[in-house]
C-alpha cells in the first residue's frame, strides 16, 4: 500500500466521504472523486479500513474490568466529577466556580446494585431441586399413633 492509500484510510475514517478523503491524502482534486470511489474497491484497502476500525473501537470502547472498576470507586466514593456552580460574591453578583463533587448516595446504591448484579450477589429467583421421599410404614405407624391418640380421648 502505498503512503498516499495510507492516509487515505486515515483520512476517510474522519468523516467516511471517499472523495474529501482522497483530497486530503494529496490526490488532485480532479481526480479525488474517481481515485475514492476506486480506492473503495480494493481489496486491501478496505482490509485496512476494517483494521483501522476495529483498533479504534478497542482504543475508545471500555472493557469489562474497567466498567467493574468505574463502577467499584462510584460504589466507594473515591469517583468525582466536576459541577459549575454560581457563587455569590456581592451586590447581587455571582461567577461561575468548579465544585468537585463525591457521588450522592444514589449513585453509589445504584453503583453497588449493578455490581452485585454482575456478581450474582442478588438473586429474585430460588431454585430448589429435591424430591420428597416418604416411607410408607412410617407413614402408616404415625397415622396409627394419630388414630389411637383420639380414640383415648
Amino acid at each position: 500500500m502505498t503512503e498516499k492509500q495510507k492516509r487515505f484510510v486515515d483520512e476517510y475514517l474522519i468523516d467516511l466521504n471517499a472523495t474529501q478523503a482522497a483530497i486530503r491524502a494529496g490526490y488532485s482534486k480532479d481526480t479525488a472523486r474517481a481515485i475514492g470511489a476506486e480506492n473503495l474497491t480494493k481489496p486491501y484497502i478496505q482490509q485496512a479500513i476494517k483494521e483501522r476500525i476495529e483498533q479504534l473501537h478497542n482504543e475508545r470502547s471500555a472493557d469489562a474490568q474497567e466498567i467493574i472498576e468505574y463502577l467499584t470507586s462510584v460504589m466507594r466514593g473515591e469517583s468525582e466529577s466536576e459541577e459549575l456552580v454560581n457563587e455569590f460574591i456581592g451586590d447581587g453578583c455571582s461567577r461561575p466556580t468548579r465544585v468537585k463533587k463525591a457521588p450522592s448516595e444514589k449513585d453509589r446504591i445504584k453503583a453497588a446494585e449493578l455490581l452485585g448484579k454482575r456478581f450474582g450477589l442478588f438473586k429474585d429467583k430460588v431454585e430448589l431441586d429435591g424430591s420428597v421421599k416418604t416411607d410408607m410404614a412410617t407413614l402408616a405407624g404415625v397415622l396409627d399413633q394419630l388414630k389411637g391418640e383420639d380414640s383415648a380421648e
